[in-house]
């Protein structure tokens, strides 16, 4: 298993290294532009493995970011697949929509 916080060190490192932005909007407009060029490659048909380091680079930019942040991302995933799993949803004119409140409700 990938220990994602050792990730995020090592991505932070390299960055410091190589004399990388670390400023978040940098970071965050990179991030933006990775995503950009993975669902080009998707569109586009390109092959497996063109798509896999286009996705690749947008996770080294999402836990560089989580890094500069000071963010554990691997327990923020974690936190939110539990809260999304608890979450309740309604087909909406065929889109799940999240129902707000859901678990309010219930409590009451």
């Amino acid at each position: 298993m990938v220990d994602l916080k050792e990730k995020q060190k090592e991505i932070y490192e390299n960055k410091i290294k190589k004399g990388f932005s670390l400023d978040p909007e940098m970071n965050f407009n990179l991030l933006y532009g990775e995503v950009a060029e993975a669902y080009d490659a998707y569109h586009k048909h390109k092959p497996k493995e063109e798509l896999a380091e286009e996705l690749a680079d947008v996770a080294i930019y999402l836990l560089g970011l989580a890094e500069i942040f000071d963010i554990d991302l691997e327990e923020s995933i974690n936190k939110k697949i539990i809260k999304n799993k608890n979450r309740e949803y309604k087909l909406v004119n065929g889109t799940y929509i999240k129902i707000e409140n859901a678990n309010k409700e219930k409590k009451s």
